[in-house]
């Protein structure tokens, strides 16, 4: 059973903050942000601000999954990160 779109919404704030917070996290973290992502854009109940920044989320996720050194890339998206979460509140 599929979760809700408001409880997807909430895992992906969560998975953002606790990157943001620990400044490191897990390749399969972003691969479930990658997941969580595309099941929110295809979502008619999301907001369309949301998905104008949920690309980019989807980016990090990607761009983690792949790289040699995913804290650092944690930590250079720092700024995103807290960025992301105070968006998703504000629009959730």
């Amino acid at each position: 059973m599929p979760i809700e779109h408001t409880h997807q919404m909430n895992l992906l704030k969560d998975l953002l903050q606790d990157h943001s917070e620990d400044c490191c996290g897990s390749v399969s973290e972003c691969e479930q942000i990658e997941r969580l992502v595309k099941s929110l854009m295809v979502n008619d109940h999301i907001d369309q601000n949301i998905k104008n920044i949920l690309n980019d989320i989807y980016s990090y996720g990607q761009n983690g999954k792949y790289t040699q050194d995913l804290d650092a890339h944690i930590q250079n998206n720092q700024e995103q990160l807290s960025s992301w979460v105070d968006q998703i509140d504000q629009f959730s």
